[in-house]
């Protein structure tokens, strides 16, 4: 049976023949996942590098993270050596937001056995279980992309359905972003109008791990009401974070919604684009 969602460290370590890719970046640091990795990591695991591997290059209008093609992403899938049949499983060494991306994209090219290691690398090292420094070879393959356009949403479909009524934007950043109280990262604090909050942080228990499947359904229906998952398109502040929500709710039950990649770095780059502040 594929694996879809979630694995637990004990399921990964029974099963050395599954494809793990150690995803940990720090965004303030972005060698320093590649460093931990050298070091120590997962056996098995190849190192997936966010800005390298899963983003393609910014222009300065398409956000800090933007998605690569899906030919290049296949590419280099293929490097790899990913086999159109392999079970994935995706961690990182935080709440699971990095891993959340390559789970996303795999399944945005047609890789439905992808999952996230649930707890990640800390519950990995909390349980002592093994880790090397022995970065493992596999053979290349052709891999070949089966692209999912409804998974995602560009910056065009946003700006189309932003007053329509048939979309519910959903924010994964901190309250404090949502609100334009601060702003850390990008230069323009806000969001976009009509945007509800989910942070993505509330998806975890205080273990790291995410929160039971029936409590997220009462989490994520209190905030969808009697809307269809299907109008959703999560976004963040580069399209990280914004998986991690819609991961949260495929583990809840409510299939079908987007990914808006370019988020709010994109949407500020121009400034024709509305932004709001404060409650919402």
């Amino acid at each position: 049976m594929a694996h879809a969602t979630l694995v637990s460290t004990a399921e990964l370590a029974r099963h050395p023949e599954w494809r793990v890719f150690d995803c940990r970046h720090d965004l303030a640091r972005p060698y320093l996942g590649e460093q931990q990795y050298a070091h120590a990591h997962v056996p098995g695991a190849l190192f997936a590098h966010l800005d390298r591997d899963l983003s393609a290059r910014p222009s300065g209008s398409n956000g800090r993270h933007p998605l690569p093609d899906p030919a290049a992403f296949a590419a280099w899938l293929g490097r790899q050596g990913l086999r159109a049949g392999d079970q994935v499983i995706a961690y990182d060494a935080n709440n699971g937001a990095m891993a959340s991306r390559l789970w996303w994209m795999l399944r945005w090219v047609g890789h439905e056995a992808v999952a996230v290691l649930d707890g990640g690398l800390a519950k990995w090292l909390e349980e002592e279980r093994a880790v090397t420094a022995e970065v493992p070879a596999f053979a290349a393959t052709q891999y070949v992309a089966r692209p999912r356009p409804s998974l995602r949403a560009d910056v065009d479909y946003v700006e189309r359905h932003l007053h329509s009524g048939s979309m519910l934007l959903v924010d994964a950043r901190a309250p404090v972003r949502f609100r334009g109280e601060a702003e850390p990262i990008d230069p323009v604090a806000g969001r976009i109008p009509g945007a509800l909050n989910r942070f993505n942080g509330d998806n975890l228990t205080p273990d790291g791990t995410f929160k039971a499947p029936d409590a997220l359904t009462k989490e994520f229906g209190a905030l969808l009401g009697d809307r269809d998952p299907a109008e959703v398109v999560h976004y963040c502040g580069s399209g990280v974070a914004a998986c991690h929500n819609l991961l949260a709710m495929e583990i809840a039950g409510f299939s079908g919604s987007r990914i808006y990649a370019g988020s709010w770095s994109e949407w500020i780059a121009e400034a024709r684009r509305p932004r709001a502040k404060g409650s919402a």
